[in-house]
């Protein structure tokens, strides 16, 4: 491994999430949940959770457009293992969980991943912009569109 590309591999790949052998996709968005849950565990407020939430999706995606650009001329066109898209994807419809609600949690990750998987809506179509913007651009619609999904879902329950 060249230690040129190591932070950029790092980034990409969610913390080595995305060499998870079985949908690296799901994994780092499971681990984004996942850190995303232990912040809400220790945080003081849902005001506080938001802003560390809203902090991390723009922490990261500017990253995750810079090192994902990088490692794709490496690795290919928008490769598997490359999965901060994912992590940030996520982390937009948990902005609407409140008090680290597992439940609400846990549907915003199944909302999330079935958006990125099917990717109705326009959402494939930002897989034609190129370099690290094509790559988050798609998980970011479908963050957005789960973070609509769930706020819908939230105020129908209640």
């Amino acid at each position: 491994m060249h230690r040129k590309f190591l932070f950029h591999k790092i980034i990409a790949t969610g913390f080595a999430a995305g060499y998870f052998p079985v949908a690296p996709g799901t994994a780092g968005a499971a681990l984004a949940t996942v850190i995303w849950w232990i912040l809400s565990i220790f945080s003081s407020s849902p005001c506080t959770l938001v802003l560390i939430t809203a902090f991390l999706i723009v922490v990261f995606t500017a990253l995750g457009i810079w090192s994902s650009g990088i490692v794709e001329s490496l690795w290919g066109k928008d490769p598997a293992r490359v999965v901060v898209d994912e992590m940030v994807g996520v982390w937009i419809p948990l902005l609407a969980v409140k008090d680290g609600n597992i439940y609400y949690m846990l549907c915003a990750f199944v909302l999330f991943r079935l958006f990125d998987i099917f990717k109705p809506f326009g959402i494939r179509k930002m897989e034609n912009i190129k370099g690290g913007w094509g790559i988050m651009m798609d998980d970011i619609v479908a963050g957005v569109y789960s973070l609509f999904i769930l706020i819908g879902i939230q105020w129908l329950i209640g």
